[in-house]
């Protein structure tokens, strides 16, 4: 979508999903407490420094793919998390998933893109790590990458009437996207379904 090429509008969705995601992270590390997470190869020892907004204008800044990567990225952590709802998205596992969700979906977008190795270095991890993430992420994704323009609009869509929604201030206290979700993330589309492609189920 040419509107994604539109730093504005980058900005404003790099700063509604940090936003999204926070939120989730947060309410997952206060459910973890009573329920028991599993531990995965995205599970970092400690939280990491870096806050997620400035972690994702990082990968931004320097991934160099084209902007629907993020909304691609966005759709593969939705399968993810609707896959695997033992591993919820929390402040211990965000950086790895995020950053392992767009390179993917830069591979399989983008004609020319950077190595394992580049987004490594763009993520602050080995390059034996980003190896190891991609291939738990594709098996954890069973290889769904495939994204038809009916689920890439949907996804796009829905993000902007929720930036929409929430402005002038995306931080919105008890907004009803976080409100009403707990482990899974935003927006679930079944491709193989195109006759419920309006459906959508919001759970965080």
């Amino acid at each position: 979508m040419a509107e994604l090429d539109n730093p504005n509008v980058m900005s404003n969705l790099i700063n509604f999903l940090s936003s999204l995601l926070e939120k989730m992270a947060e309410s997952n590390d206060m459910n973890s407490r009573s329920n028991p997470q599993k531990i995965s190869v995205f599970h970092g020892l400690s939280r990491p420094n870096i806050s997620i907004q400035n972690y994702l204008e990082r990968i931004l800044k320097y991934a160099n793919c084209s902007p629907s990567c993020f909304i691609v990225a966005y759709v593969y952590l939705d399968r993810f998390t609707q896959r695997q709802p033992a591993l919820p998205i929390n402040s211990f596992n965000v950086h790895r998933l995020l950053i392992t969700s767009v390179m993917i979906a830069a591979k399989f977008m983008d004609d020319l893109h950077y190595n394992n190795a580049y987004y490594a270095k763009v993520g602050g991890i080995s390059t034996i790590e980003m190896n190891f993430l991609e291939v738990d992420f594709l098996f954890g994704l069973g290889f769904h990458l495939n994204v038809t323009p009916t689920t890439f609009y949907s996804y796009y869509s829905y993000l902007q009437k929720e930036m929409l929604q929430q402005q002038p201030s995306i931080n919105k206290t008890e907004s009803s996207l976080y409100m009403e979700r707990s482990s899974k993330l935003l927006l679930y589309h079944n491709d193989d379904e195109p006759s419920h492609h309006h459906q959508q189920q919001l759970a965080v």
